[in-house]
């Protein structure tokens, strides 16, 4: 059994970004070498010099929803609120969600949100999860832009506000469901995208929705006792094609951020290019089939992401890159820095 304190390190809480950069591909990029061990420190806007001519970069489209809602207890008054994780019906209102303060809930509680939107809680799970039928006038997408908030992780200290609507959202952003955005892409600019595609680059876009499979702490001392929750993504036969076609001419298939490695990983693995996925990386696990390199931020200590890094690159070296990192004074996290491994 494999320690969940082998995944631990040491972060500076002023490294942890509470903005993100002046301008997006101004971030700074490490770029680590799994071959040569090599570490170079560059910007986001260098990318290109590290990409070749059909390299295959995978984006997860998915676009981040105002997840987060405020509302009160019809009867009591009481304060509640719910992060979305999940839709559980694609044509309905009916998420799962986490809710705080949980305890105060029952089946069949109201919690009223905004004018003429509003929750019915239909069952209480456990660790705060819940399922809930909204009722929304005019829609529900179009309340959930209106009292809705960015579901800026609990690390950012702060309330969501400002640039958040567009910073914390890829550029890129389509497919309407995230929880939180799969923040490897946050770097990427229209231009960058153009520059990219003159140099002979491809782009694929899948989709995967973040939730809780993702963002969801470790609470298991031993790492294979963790169980991931699921998350929906979704693979078009166009992007499989040009996925397929890369990978049978050797060419680089580049993932950017950890969703994308789960989409395509889970794909091929099962042959299903529209489901849902519990796959879970780390060191001694599961093998990667497709990626051939991967574009992330930096991750939390004992998260399934940091496993997941750990499990591309080795635990041990990924550690000593992270150590240059904050020796070098990078920002970590959402807002953060990026690296890529190749």
């Amino acid at each position: 059994m494999t320690d969940i304190n082998l995944f631990s390190y040491d972060l500076p809480e002023e490294l942890i970004a509470q903005h993100p950069a002046g301008e997006r591909d101004a971030s700074r990029l490490l770029v680590a070498d799994r071959f040569t061990g090599k570490i170079e420190h560059r910007f986001f806007s260098d990318l290109p010099d590290y990409l070749r001519e059909g390299d295959v970069l995978v984006f997860n489209d998915s676009r981040v929803i105002k997840a987060r809602l405020y509302g009160e207890k019809e009867g009591t008054g009481a304060r509640i609120e719910f992060l979305l994780t999940r839709q559980i019906e694609k044509k309905g209102e009916l998420w799962e969600a986490l809710a705080r303060p949980a305890k105060r809930l029952k089946p069949g509680d109201r919690v009223t949100l905004g004018e003429g939107f509003s929750a019915s809680i239909e069952s209480i799970g456990e660790d705060g999860l819940v399922r809930v039928m909204f009722t929304a006038r005019g829609g529900f997408f179009n309340a959930l832009d209106r009292y809705g908030h960015v579901p800026l992780p609990p690390y950012i200290r702060r309330e969501d506000g400002g640039s958040d609507a567009e910073r914390y959202q890829t550029v890129y952003a389509k497919a309407p469901g995230s929880a939180a955005a799969p923040t490897a892409g946050l770097h990427f600019t229209e231009n960058l995208l153009t520059r990219l595609k003159e140099k002979g680059v491809e782009t694929v876009f899948i989709t995967l929705h973040v939730g809780l499979g993702t963002f969801r702490p470790v609470q298991t001392e031993n790492v294979e006792d963790h169980k991931m929750h699921e998350e929906y993504y979704h693979i078009s036969d166009e992007a499989r094609a040009k996925i397929d076609l890369a990978k049978s001419e050797g060419r680089r298939v580049i993932c950017v951020g950890t969703t994308s490695v789960r989409s395509v990983e889970s794909a091929y693995a099962s042959s299903e290019y529209d489901g849902s996925t519990d796959i879970f990386f780390y060191p001694g696990g599961k093998e990667f089939i497709v990626t051939d390199a991967l574009i992330t931020n930096f991750h939390l200590p004992k998260s399934t992401l940091f496993m997941l890094v750990s499990a591309f690159y080795d635990r041990e070296k990924i550690l000593e890159v992270y150590k240059e990192a904050v020796k070098e004074r990078y920002r970590f996290f959402s807002y953060g820095d990026a690296m890529l491994i190749i």
